[in-house]
């Protein structure tokens, strides 16, 4: 077969391929289009999930009459500026769009008709172009001083092939939704309305440039409970700024779906900036659980290129390390100011799974050794009238009330922490009351493992477990940083049975373990020896923790460095020396642990990103009561 010249109509058509995959496609590049041309307020309009209608509307700077002939011919645009040598640098690109190939590439394969007022100019005009061919321009009617508006009929209808791979019109409406959602987060200060098939899906107006004007945006879009739980982002380094919000590890998802990235205004989609999202949030999420954010990188040009893909969701840094380490730097940073902090959709699924009664269930009569009365732990003491205890019986047995007497400053000195820090209605030589503390006095223990405290303005219901262990994991993470980790030497050294390759990769590890202060070495073909352990962890299960490394070894891979794996690692170690469940604890126990949840960064959720308590508003339980 010989070689032929490609006809232009066929040259577009394989181009709107790369550039409009589907109507979502198609929207995005006109919107930019809009965006480029200055609109601060944007209609888009789509019938039949885009495939049918299409109209983008804008107030922008519009196009004169003499340029809407090349507005529709392949790599002409306006947003590249030849020097005077005639050259074009396509490593500094300030705009969304720039390839020139979005127009035409919609007319080849659609009905296309473009409608402007420049701001120069004093009426309208109209170009339409259909399946390729374009018609002369004419006159035309226009409801605003200037702007344009893109309307595309019976999209791919000269391509019936491509018509047999788009999806339903519900899907194709759903991808349109999700797209202009993105362009709204990227541009606070212009209005979007959104109509599909008629009727208004979203409409947002303007908001105020920066932070502020970002949030009521964000929160418009992903709802209050984000705007609620999400932590600001602000960080440059070396002329490369990260900003936005992200979530706290407690209001994580399921998938990865609430994870939105920008580079210089431009919706992205970037295996480096995932990774490095999840890597900031590896100390905090179990592997199936991702975090929410709504990430913005503004670089300089110079050293980005966004010309990899014709769609422009692709992206390539010249320093890709710099860009990383400050994306985990900045999230980082962000989560250790948010000290012991909770989402607040945790207290909303605890309120949801109350049930109110408005009857008394009969049941066998109250013993105090019914499992109601061995669930709580605490002191006993409370007297109570003989006529009160003769019709109630009960009343004697044991309490959940642990408070002390409280005789002066004796109890704040046994708190590790100032409170002052926390409240600043607090001096250093006037007593404390434990209610003020910002997880309250310890009022009881809950079946062996839920500690419930009191505040001025409510409760709050600990996982002893989960907390413990995120306080020793933090305790670590410190000692390794500073590189001393206090060991403990075994009274006899330990020998711990494996399959021959887990013993072979824990003991090649044996170095980076002993930073961690586990020291072990090979001890045949299939067994490692354990001769120290961290000292922290006390009397640990030994047998377990080696299992478990191992585990976590072998699902790493080799191809990963373990010194960014270690994390999990020491989660591991930390859940089997922390608190267990089932342990009676004493009311200076339980007080200590909350004052040390106070004092250590991440403590509002464990190594898995669970949350490790539960606050309750007093409102909240007036609601519960009908008080409210």
């Amino acid at each position: 077969m010989p070689i032929r010249r490609l006809s232009p109509e066929t040259v577009n058509r394989i181009a709107a391929g790369e550039v409009v995959e589907r109507p979502a496609s198609a929207i995005k590049e006109l919107v930019e289009n809009a965006l480029d041309a200055g609109g601060r307020n944007i209609e888009i309009q789509a019938d039949g999930g885009g495939l049918s209608r299409i109209l983008i509307a804008d107030d922008g700077k519009g196009i004169p009459k003499a340029e809407l002939p090349l507005a529709i011919e392949r790599h002409a645009t306006s947003k590249l500026e030849p020097d005077d040598a005639g050259d074009v640098d396509l490593l500094r690109i300030h705009t969304l769009g720039f390839r020139g190939e979005a127009l035409p590439s919609i007319g080849s394969v659609a009905r296309l008709s473009i409608t402007t007022r420049s701001r120069d100019e004093t009426e309208a005009w109209v170009i339409q172009v259909e399946g390729g061919a374009t018609r002369p321009l004419a006159p035309a009617p226009f409801p605003g001083p200037h702007g344009a508006r893109v309307e595309v009929r019976d999209l791919f209808y000269a391509t019936p092939a491509r018509l047999k791979f788009m999806k339903s019109e519900r899907a194709e409406a759903m991808a349109i939704s999700e797209e202009i959602k993105r362009q709204a987060m990227a541009h606070e200060a212009v209005a979007f309305t959104l109509s599909l098939d008629g009727k208004v899906a979203l409409r947002l107006p303007a908001e105020h440039p920066g932070d502020e004007g970002r949030l009521k945006r964000l929160s418009a879009l992903l709802g209050r409970d984000f705007e609620a739980n999400a932590l600001l982002i602000d960080q440059e380094r070396d002329g490369v700024r990260q900003s936005g919000y992200a979530g706290l590890p407690t209001y994580s998802r399921g998938n990865a779906a609430h994870q939105y990235l920008f580079v210089n205004g431009r919706p992205v989609k970037d295996r480096l900036l995932q990774g490095a999202l999840r890597g900031a949030y590896a100390d905090f999420l179990a592997r199936d659980r991702h975090p929410a954010a709504v990430l913005f990188l503004d670089i300089d040009p110079l050293y980005v290129d966004v010309n990899v893909h014709p769609a422009k969701a692709e992206v390539r840094f010249r320093d890709p390390a710099l860009v990383r380490g400050l994306i985990v730097g900045a999230l980082r940073h962000a989560l250790h100011a948010a000290g012991h902090r909770a989402s607040t959709t945790v207290a909303a699924d605890a309120m949801a799974g109350f049930q109110p009664h408005t009857g008394v269930t009969t049941g066998p009569a109250y013993s105090p050794s019914s499992p109601s009365a061995q669930g709580f732990s605490g002191w006993t003491g409370w007297s109570q009238p003989a006529a009160a205890a003769q019709v109630l019986p009960g009343l004697n047995e044991r309490s959940a009330r642990v408070e002390p007497s409280w005789d002066g400053p004796a109890w704040p000195q046994q708190a590790p922490t100032d409170p002052a820090s926390h409240d600043p209605r607090f001096t250093p030589h006037a007593p404390i009351d434990p209610l003020d503390y910002p997880l309250g006095a310890a009022r009881g223990q809950l079946h062996a493992n839920y500690i419930v405290a009191q505040t001025r303005d409510g409760l709050v219901i600990v996982d002893q477990h989960a907390a413990h262990e995120r306080l020793v994991y933090e305790r670590m993470k410190a000692q390794m940083a500073e590189g001393a980790v206090t060991r403990q030497a075994l009274l006899t050294p330990e020998v711990v049975d494996l399959d021959p390759a887990e013993a072979e990769r824990v003991a090649s590890r044996a170095e980076e373990l002993a930073e961690m202060g586990l020291i072990v070495e090979a001890f045949g073909a299939g067994a490692v020896l354990v001769r120290e352990t961290p000292a922290m962890l006390g009397d640990t299960d030994v047998q377990g923790l080696i299992r478990d490394i191992a585990d976590d070894l072998a699902e790493h891979g080799a191809a990963l460095s373990l010194k960014e794996r270690m994390a999990e690692v020491c989660g591991t170690m930390a859940c089997h020396g922390s608190v267990r469940s089932g342990r009676i604890l004493t009311a200076p126990e339980m007080n200590a642990l909350l004052r040390q949840m106070e004092a250590t960064p991440h403590s509002g959720q464990c190594n898995h990103g669970r949350p490790t308590y539960v606050e309750l508003k007093l409102h909240d339980l007036e609601k519960l009561f009908g008080r409210r």
